[in-house]
């Protein structure tokens, strides 16, 4: 629900083909497969958070430091149609079954998208 005018309202629906976000969380250990993922796919456009640390469900931390020296790299993704976005999925999870650790996979995390000014 949001919040408009004071008053709560469920928010409409999405159409057939509405923009997307997409959120992409790895280990920066993989930060080069990544880049090469991008670049086969066509997808030339992204922002990039490197040293991100934290810890997902159910897998290890990465902190950056002592125990826990790995960090993380974020990259948030605006697609304006799904084909790139479905292309992406499928190049991950390929690449996720040759990643041996589960902990070390590659995320996506898909979003709605409503506006790019």
């Amino acid at each position: 629900m949001l919040l408009h005018a004071g008053k709560m309202r469920v928010p409409e629906p999405q159409e057939e083909g509405a923009m997307k976000f997409a959120f992409v969380v790895h280990n920066e250990h993989y930060a080069a497969r990544m880049m090469q993922l991008l670049q086969a796919t066509g997808i030339d456009y992204f922002t990039r958070w490197d040293q991100a640390i934290g810890k997902g469900h159910g897998t290890d931390p990465h902190l950056g430091r002592g125990g826990f020296p790995s960090t993380n790299s974020v990259l948030m993704i605006a697609f304006q149609e799904e084909a790139p976005l479905e292309t992406l999925i499928k190049a991950i999870t390929k690449a996720n079954a040759e990643i041996k650790r589960p902990d070390d996979r590659i995320r996506l995390f898909q979003l709605p998208l409503e506006r790019i000014v």
